[in-house]
């Protein structure tokens, strides 16, 4: 693996409820492995075991630098039904960042065209800068209307390194981001590299998902997260108490 990343903001703490590090033991590990940046995404409520919402609005208790890496707040939003974040608006305020993801456990399958379009209208709001993991046919995306509306709207396309690990259980996911790439290229549009962690041991571990986009020759200045100060340009962070 050539591509080096200096971020991992998708990543889950004990607060999700099926993770296993802390904050600390998180960023102990960001620091063993030379990132600059790190950011917990915890679970949005729809996923069984999260936290309480409550946890996002106390984070500015929290130390912005920790092991000498810079500390960022986000959550991974789930999309719902109706293209709905299920997160209130109260508790998104406080982040730095939303990731919009689709997932089984609170989201029924309504085909590739109203997926997409539920996709898109969490898109629009102004936390959602990343999506996470699209590459799953259990709940098929159209990857046309997704590119252009990640443009239209300032958000990222991840390359999920968890979905690799568990390729047979994600339908078409090779193919699925060949396509994306393919789109993301031709529109410029920005992806970034996710670990997905839930145990320390995995944080800033994206090696299969960068060996799988170095393989479709994607652009390396469309990877957000091979720098750090690139990737809090793009959410707008210029750093906060």
């Amino acid at each position: 693996m050539s591509i080096r990343i200096e971020a991992d903001i998708h990543t889950h703490t004990i607060a999700s409820g099926h993770a296993y590090g802390t904050i600390r033991e998180m960023m102990q590990e960001a620091r063993d492995r030379g990132l600059k940046l790190y950011g917990h995404a915890e679970h949005s409520p729809g996923t069984p075991g999260a936290c309480d919402p409550l946890y996002f609005l106390n984070l500015k208790v929290v130390p912005r630098e920790i092991y000498g890496v810079e500390l960022l707040h986000g959550c991974e939003i789930n999309v719902l039904n109706g293209g709905r974040l299920d997160l209130k608006e109260r508790y998104i305020r406080p982040l730095d960042y939303a990731i919009a993801g689709v997932h089984g456990v609170c989201y029924e399958n309504e085909g590739r065209i109203r997926n997409t379009e539920n996709l898109i209208d969490c898109m629009k709001h102004e936390k959602v800068f990343f999506v996470s993991h699209p590459d799953d046919d259990h709940t098929p995306l159209d990857y046309e209307l997704l590119t252009e509306a990640a443009r239209k709207y300032h958000v990222a396309l991840e390359v999920n390194n968890s979905s690799f690990k568990k390729a047979d259980k994600r339908l078409n996911m090779f193919d699925n981001y060949r396509t994306m790439l393919r789109l993301c290229r031709e529109k410029e549009v920005c992806i970034f590299l996710g670990s997905d962690a839930h145990d320390p041991s995995a944080v800033g571990d994206v090696e299969l998902a960068a060996d799988f986009v170095e393989e479709q020759d994607f652009p390396r200045e469309l990877i957000l997260n091979t720098d750090a100060e690139k990737l809090k340009e793009f959410i707008g962070y210029k750093g906060r108490s």
